[in-house]
């Protein structure tokens, strides 16, 4: 998982507004009680802070794989 898919996943999952939110606030334990914004800017891995992130908000199973992808023809977040 690339950085703009990590984006995109939170903004589809919470909401642009909500997302930035969790992104930001949101102590993880699991991460070595960083933010998101914290661990992937300490260099750990999109997809880590992804899983971190959805076992944290009680995300779905079948909502945390193969997510952060645009649609075909969709254009990528920057």
């Amino acid at each position: 998982m690339k950085r703009s898919e990590f984006a995109l996943a939170v903004e589809q999952e919470f909401g642009p507004g909500y997302g930035d939110v969790v992104v930001n606030d949101l102590v993880l334990v699991e991460l070595g009680n960083r933010t998101a914004r914290e661990a992937l800017a300490a260099g750990l891995a999109p997809r880590d802070v992804w899983s971190a992130l959805c076992a944290a908000t009680d995300v779905p199973e079948e909502r945390r794989h193969g997510v952060g992808r645009p649609e075909p023809g969709e254009r990528p977040l920057r």
